[in-house]
């Protein structure tokens, strides 16, 4: 997780701001927030702090485990990047990342799988080898949100609230684990 606290990070990512409009509490910590927005009247902001809250490679696999709860929305010509992306949680090379990120920008749709293998390249490190500058701070949590509110979309209405649940029981767990 990154060490700043709810309202901390608000203060820094300006992006958060404009996708949240719930506010932490001065002293509120993550796990208390994350709680309000959960059962606030808008609880998928609670899966954006999550995806902004943790730092980008552990948002990349939170989103990783968030699509595999829901493999059975994903569309078949997903599942080879869900594999690449899995293979990369287990073994995050660079080489792989790179590849990753190839594949997504030239994937011929932008479906869920394709959004995360983007929060994927710009995760850690350089976008591509011959870029020299790092990715900007944003792009992963805005893509891994993309990424997992996209699929939620894709579950039938009479099921979304219990993916929804799982969603944000694997961030308190996330939470939890700092």
């Amino acid at each position: 997780m990154r060490p700043e606290s709810p309202a901390e990070l608000f203060a820094q990512a300006a992006h958060l701001s404009d996708l949240v409009k719930l506010r932490p509490l001065p002293d509120e910590d993550r796990l208390r927030f994350l709680a309000r927005l959960r059962f606030s009247t808008t609880p998928e902001e609670a899966v954006t702090y999550t995806a902004f809250a943790a730092l980008p490679p552990s948002s990349a696999g939170w989103g990783y485990e968030c699509l595999r709860l829901m493999a059975e929305h994903l569309q078949p010509q997903e599942r080879q990047m869900m594999q690449q992306i899995a293979n990369w949680l287990a073994t995050p090379t660079t080489r792989l990342r790179h590849e990753i990120m190839k594949q997504a920008l030239w994937a011929p749709t932008r479906g869920p799988s394709v959004l995360l293998g983007l929060a994927v390249g710009w995760s850690t490190g350089t976008p591509a080898p011959n870029d020299p500058d790092p990715s900007p701070s944003h792009k992963t949590p805005v893509a891994v949100n993309s990424a997992v509110l996209s699929c939620l979309a894709r579950v039938p209405l009479s099921q979304r609230s219990i993916f929804l649940a799982r969603i944000l029981d694997m961030a308190e767990t996330l939470f939890g684990a700092y």
